[in-house]
């Protein structure tokens, strides 16, 4: 099931191409709307998901970074484990993978993962995220959904 690599790869593609412009175009923290509820915002996050624990002092890296490594050699064995019926969950291991991929190559590279997508209602506002945050939630949520209402096998002892 190693073919489905091919939709990490453009995951990992898209994540950091835009990344790549929004740093092009952007100062840190400026912001441009595009939408009602919706800008392009460019910020450093030095924390995991969400933020959290981006003011923890700087061990958080290292932290992040194996826990990126684990995860992706998991992910990778994972999915080179699979039968060849199950497509849906090599498309969402397939998404995951792309994008921890993309926030590790951040993280390595500049100690921080670069984020740019503002969504907000009113004055709140959701942490800022990215295209590779996005393809990890779009891929939890589908193994969730493969968790909760997947084909249960039915097995008798």
């Amino acid at each position: 099931m190693l073919k489905w690599l091919w939709l990490s790869l453009i995951i990992f593609i898209l994540d950091q191409s835009s990344k790549l412009l929004v740093v092009s175009y952007f100062q840190l923290h400026e912001s441009m709307p595009l939408l009602p509820s919706l800008n392009l915002t460019y910020v450093h996050n030095k924390g995991a998901a969400f933020s959290l624990l981006s003011s923890a002092g700087g061990w958080q890296r290292g932290f992040f970074i194996g826990v990126a490594i684990i995860a992706t050699t998991v992910l990778v064995i994972w999915l080179k484990r699979l039968e060849v019926t199950e497509k849906w969950m090599a498309v969402t291991i397939s998404l995951v993978l792309g994008g921890a991929i993309g926030n590790l190559y951040d993280r390595i590279s500049y100690g921080y993962v670069i984020d740019f997508i503002d969504v907000y209602y009113q004055a709140h506002h959701w942490p800022v995220f990215n295209i590779a945050d996005s393809a990890i939630s779009v891929g939890v949520v589908m193994m969730l959904m493969d968790a909760f209402w997947g084909k249960k096998s039915t097995t008798t002892e």
